[in-house]
């Protein structure tokens, strides 16, 4: 039997939704659900606080949601066998050949082990590479120091010197735990932005241009808002810890997507909408194709969107991967999430996807045929998700009829 949204019950999104736009937590947001051929997107509020009204074409930084992009590309390369996932990634990134390894995460630079292996493409792609977000408050340890003064720490400000400049300063780096033993997130997509630049012999931003937004129709997705569309770019607002208001974290005109970056990051740097955004997750749950374009091949799609992870892998992550009561409720693809185990209406097993730490958030659920996109500009500020991204899936999932 075809499933459907109830229009009734799609009411009580709308309801909720809009509350969070009364009550200020948020000057205005988008909302989209699509089952199949059917979308219903709400836009609701404004660009910002006493600005004009939001849209469906309101263009969002989307952040972390660019993870699995980035992915796509690199699978694309994989499909022609410029790159491959057991290769070295140092063939292509020599700042990363012959790593050394901290003998303990809380001590000294000097204190390291030779790598047991080379990094593959592998590592990087499930994000074990050995390195990247550490979860404990910032410059507790050393090597957090280190990468806080060399500008590499993952966050909302983005690197801003090149991509060479990038890998010199991370070559410079130990790695925090040997290649394949530890989850760890982030950084891993701004390395693959790099690798598929040089892999391509393009830039980063033009691969994806050609390769996987312009044959799906992603028009107004890139890595900056050229002047023309920014009266329909979001303005991005975080909290003021002292004074607990809502204050301007990037301006549409002035802000850093105002220009093209020096550092497109793969790991957080583009823009999109909700209707890109939607041909992209449509193209993964098509298995790779989108009308008569094909990016992917189903054998990419079914990779990427698999659980790599072992328990071992993800133990000090639960931060990300939940506990789904004596066990992860999620693991991690190539690029995506994945959920593993059903601990909520919304967690269906198989569902792919993630979120961006500026307050956007996109999954894809295959077994239902489902698309969910909330796009808001209120940067997250705690590692509990926001009651307005559980809210939304608790209602698209409750609207959802078979």
């Amino acid at each position: 039997m075809t499933k459907h949204f109830s229009l009734a019950r799609l009411e009580r999104m709308r309801a909720v939704m809009r509350g969070y736009v009364e009550r200020g937590e948020m000057p205005g947001l988008v909302a989209l659900v699509s089952c199949g051929e059917e979308v219903h997107i709400e836009a609701i509020g404004a660009l910002s606080f006493g600005g004009a009204s939001i849209s469906r074409d309101s263009i969002f930084r989307i952040a972390s949601m660019t993870k699995p992009i980035a992915a796509a590309a690199a699978m694309i390369l994989i499909e022609e066998c410029r790159l491959r996932l057991e290769d070295p990634i140092s063939d292509f990134l020599p700042e990363l050949a012959n790593r050394k390894v901290l003998r303990s995460l809380d001590g000294p630079l000097e204190d390291v082990v030779p790598s047991k292996r080379e990094i593959t493409l592998r590592d990087l792609l499930t994000f074990t590479w050995g390195f990247g977000l550490i979860v404990v408050p910032s410059s507790s340890f050393p090597i957090q120091k280190a990468v806080n003064e060399a500008g590499l720490s993952p966050g909302p400000v983005p690197f801003e010197r090149t991509p060479d400049e990038y890998m010199k300063r991370l070559g410079a780096m130990p790695l925090m735990y040997q290649p394949g033993e530890k989850w760890m997130y982030h950084t891993g997509s701004e390395v693959l932005g790099v690798l598929v630049a040089r892999a391509s012999e393009q830039t980063f931003a033009d691969f994806l241009r050609e390769r996987i937004f312009e044959p799906l129709g992603m028009k107004d997705t890139d890595f900056h808002v050229p002047a023309a569309k920014q009266d329909r770019l979001a303005t991005s607002y975080a909290r003021d810890p002292a004074t607990d208001r809502l204050v301007v974290h990037d301006h549409p005109r002035e802000g850093r997507w105002s220009k093209p970056p020096t550092f497109p990051s793969g790991g957080g740097g583009l823009v999109s909408t909700a209707d890109d955004y939607l041909a992209f997750c449509r193209m993964m749950l098509n298995r790779g194709k989108s009308g008569r374009s094909r990016v992917l091949s189903p054998a990419s799609i079914e990779l990427m969107t698999m659980d790599h992870l072992s328990d071992a892998q993800k133990a000090g992550a639960e931060m990300f991967f939940g506990d789904g009561y004596h066990g992860f409720k999620a693991g991690w693809g190539l690029g995506v999430g994945v959920d593993i185990k059903r601990t909520d209406l919304f967690s269906v097993p198989g569902r792919f996807g993630w979120a961006g730490g500026l307050g956007t958030i996109g999954y894809c659920d295959p077994e239902n045929g489902v698309v969910g996109l909330l796009l808001t500009q209120r940067l997250i500020d705690s590692p509990i998700s926001p009651h307005i991204m559980s809210d939304f899936w608790t209602l698209a999932y409750q609207a959802l009829e078979r």
